[in-house]
């Protein structure tokens, strides 16, 4: 990862006020971006979703399922993170590149990440939306803008996740329905089955390996 305290001491150095001033406010988004622009959306809504499926909707706490997150999303970003290192940071700290220009190299790095995510009907139906003026119209149709990239990215993993979330949920709907169905066969009305199925999609998760299976899933979603 990069090494954001050097590179503020040596901006100070040689950049300008309002360079410092570009720099200071970009830290700013930097949790903006890590939501928007990283694979977090995904992992952190299946997770969530997969919490509420097993009926713990407290169970792991809010804390332990976003540090999850955040670490998946360090190891499915770490190959970009270090293209950028490479092709941005790195240039741009041996003072062979401005910060507009390592900026702008970091940007497409990132986006070629995104665009990998994202399919070519969401960034087409953004495109139409944007309502691009005459000479955006005039841009090679395989280079969006990042404006475009973005909602397009955000939609897709939405759109992933909740998928994702339907495979992991569906072994526990059964198990609610067939336990149910069971409870009222044997005219056990005074008891919820909610309180039965728990434990025992607890031991159907644990059994196989579900944490595990979950982040490897996760892992494997990114191309």
């Amino acid at each position: 990862m990069f090494d954001w305290t050097n590179a503020l001491t040596a901006s100070s150095h040689r950049a300008s006020p309002l360079d410092l001033l570009v720099l200071l406010f970009g830290l700013s988004l930097l949790p903006l971006l890590a939501v928007a622009t990283t694979s977090f959306t995904r992992i952190i809504v299946v997770l969530g979703l997969l919490r509420a499926a097993l009926g713990t909707p407290a169970l792991p706490p809010n804390s332990v399922i976003a540090a999850l997150a955040i670490m998946l999303s360090a190891l499915v970003m770490s190959p970009t993170a270090i293209r950028i290192q490479h092709q941005a940071y790195e240039p741009y700290a041996a003072h062979k590149l401005s910060m507009s220009a390592a900026l702008a190299r970091g940007a497409s790095e990132l986006e070629r990440f995104m665009l990998r995510q994202t399919r070519r009907s969401d960034i087409a139906a953004f495109e139409r939306y944007a309502k691009p003026s005459a000479n955006a119209t005039s841009r090679v149709a395989a280079a969006p803008s990042f404006a475009v990239v973005a909602p397009a990215f955000m939609v897709g993993e939405l759109r992933a996740a909740f998928a994702m979330g339907f495979a992991f949920a569906l072994p526990f709907a059964a198990i609610d329905i067939i336990v149910a169905a069971v409870m009222m066969s044997l005219g056990m009305f005074m008891v919820s089955p909610t309180s039965v199925a728990l434990p025992i999609k607890l031991l159907f998760f644990v059994a196989a390996d579900g944490w595990a299976v979950v982040c490897g899933s996760l892992i494997q979603s990114f191309r």
